[in-house]
């Protein structure tokens, strides 16, 4: 062959390379910044909780039942607290990842393969009821609270630096992304417990919650992660379950809403000094729930909602007046409701938009970075 052909020759088959990478689906999230998330590992409650609490004996805080899962692939209730796909599936998928597994559906004979393979992409450890404390829900068996999710990391974490080495483990951890959704059920706690609420007033209680919170984020942080997510707690005042109760109006609950505040005030606070503190072995992304909630709900036609205050499965006023139980009626456009169910857990659709603007190049929500700076820093 002529030498003066061959960087013709190269030039083409580099264009036939690109027409066939361009063919797959999500280029975007392979060739963009999201690339650079090798594995994605969630903390927190039932806003993310994929199914763990499927596998705690005697739970009952658990959604492996209809109506839960109606839009997910098989019309398959799998433990996730929504129609469909949460907010840490939402994540996940915008990184190219597969859905991080539960941790608990991990453990056991036969489960080898899929463990090796969830430790390098991600593992999900969140579980409904969960608190930053170890909560009611806890000593009664049925929820994992954050200290026993982290201990729960530590394990796989063990595995990780088992199967690559420590240095390329810490290459990996050092690329990948922690997402820690919890306090809400601490709140929940506070408010229907008249010991706590002698025992405390609410900015001591808020900020013991964000002390304890840190404590928490420096044990994942020593075993090498260097990328956190926090989500603060959203208006829980304005859940539908909340509405309900709040006379004719059905209004939000003010004095719940100001609790809320205190808490993500404290929690900005102390991640400011966790940042200060670890110097540059820490970047993290606080994206405020309670804001984006807010706005959602004052303009819910710029975000495609036509249903901000009732529950889409229930039933009863605002459709709150029951979980969503198998017995429940549910809404035939999903997309058009912000709130699954009383308890205020987003529809997909609403996980999916409030994900868009953690990875929005808006930064009125995202501090110090938005989700798309912290992946790319």
């Amino acid at each position: 062959m002529p030498t003066n052909n061959i960087p013709f020759l190269r030039m083409f088959l580099i264009f036939l390379g690109l027409l066939w990478f361009d063919s797959f689906t999500g280029l975007e999230a392979a060739t963009g910044k999201l690339a650079s998330v090798p594995g994605l590992y969630v903390f927190g409650d039932s806003l993310v909780d994929a199914g763990n609490n499927n596998y705690l004996a005697i739970s009952i805080s658990k959604a492996n039942y209809p109506h839960n899962g109606v839009d997910f692939p098989n019309k398959k209730a799998t433990g996730r607290f929504c129609n469909g796909k949460n907010a840490a599936d939402a994540i996940a998928e915008k990184f190219g990842l597969p859905l991080p597994p539960p941790y608990l559906s991990l453990k056991g004979p036969f489960k080898e393969e899929k463990k090796k393979s969830a430790v390098m992409t991600g593992v999900n450890f969140a579980s409904g009821g969960a608190g930053i404390f170890n909560s009611s829900d806890h000593k009664l068996g049925q929820a994992i609270p954050l200290s026993h999710q982290v201990n729960h990391w530590l394990s796989i974490h063990q595995e990780l630096t088992s199967q690559l080495g420590p240095a390329e483990a810490q290459n990996h951890l050092s690329k990948s992304l922690f997402a820690v959704v919890i306090g809400s059920n601490d709140l929940f706690d506070y408010f229907g417990s008249l010991k706590l609420r002698q025992e405390t007033n609410p900015q001591q209680y808020t900020q013991s919650m964000a002390d304890e919170l840190k404590k928490q984020l420096k044990r994942i942080h020593d075993t090498g992660a260097r990328r956190f997510l926090l989500i603060g707690v959203a208006e829980i005042g304005c859940i539908p379950g909340k509405r309900a109760k709040n006379s004719t109006l059905h209004e939000c609950d003010e004095e719940a809403n100001t609790w809320c505040s205190l808490y993500n005030e404290a929690l900005v606070k102390m991640l400011q000094q966790l940042k200060q503190e670890m110097q540059s072995s820490m970047t993290y992304s606080y994206f405020d729930n309670f804001k984006s909630l807010h706005d959602i709900i004052s303009n819910p036609a710029r975000y495609g909602f036509t249903d901000v205050t009732s529950a889409c499965c229930g039933n009863g006023k605002l459709n709150a007046d029951i979980p969503c139980l198998p017995i429940a009626r549910y809404c035939s456009d999903r997309t058009k409701y912000l709130f699954w169910d009383r308890y205020g857990h987003p529809t997909e659709a609403a996980a999916r938009t409030l994900v868009d603007l953690m990875l929005s190049d808006d930064s009125q929500y995202s501090s110090p970075l938005t989700l798309a700076q912290l992946i790319s820093s």
